[in-house]
């Protein structure tokens, strides 16, 4: 094919196809999973393209690409509909902890139960304390920590430059610790 590299071929005809490929079938499965069977059939391709497998142009590997990406997410939904139990198991369980729901609790009879009530105290204490922060601070904080997002991720949805990200997340940081060692000094 146009006497490319065939792995390279590949990586063009799947980044092209990526993002269009994921959002027609997204109603078929959450993004997660569709993306783990994109790069499962990305992986299968460039093994073939290696082992000598031809394509006669784009269009023909494009093809290929979305017939195993379909083949992976037919192959996913039936794990989750019953054929693994484990899959089904994990696709109805509940996450510990998630936003939208009731906090669950797990109790650690190992826990100490006086350092545990120490830590929520200082937990208490520096959620006082983070709302003395610039609200940009406070948001990066939330996204980094509270959140657990990517820097590209927070850098994209609040439209910000990686180097503003990290020198307002850097401040908001030292600013907490001044604080937090303020609060431990004064009465």
């Amino acid at each position: 094919m146009y006497g490319a590299d065939p792995t390279e071929e590949v990586a063009l005809v799947a980044r092209a196809k990526r993002e269009l490929l994921l959002r027609v079938h997204r109603h078929r499965l959450r993004r997660e999973d569709l993306e783990d069977c994109y790069s499962q059939a990305i992986v299968e391709l460039i093994a073939n393209a290696r082992n000598g497998s031809r394509f006669s142009s784009r269009l023909h590997l494009a093809n290929v690409l979305e017939q195993r990406f379909l083949s992976r997410v037919h192959d996913r939904r039936r794990a989750l509909a019953g054929r693994s139990p484990m899959q089904a198991a994990l696709e109805t369980s509940v996450p510990l902890g998630s936003c939208e729901d009731i906090e669950i609790e797990i109790v650690d009879r190992r826990a100490d139960p006086v350092q545990l009530t120490i830590l929520r105290q200082e937990l208490r204490n520096m959620q006082a304390l983070a709302r003395q922060l610039t609200s940009d601070q406070q948001l990066a904080l939330v996204c980094e920590i509270g959140l657990q997002m990517e820097r590209s991720e927070i850098c994209r949805r609040l439209g910000w430059s990686d180097e503003k990200y990290r020198k307002v997340a850097q401040r908001a940081r030292t600013r907490l610790r001044q604080l937090m060692a303020e609060d431990a000094v004064s009465p």
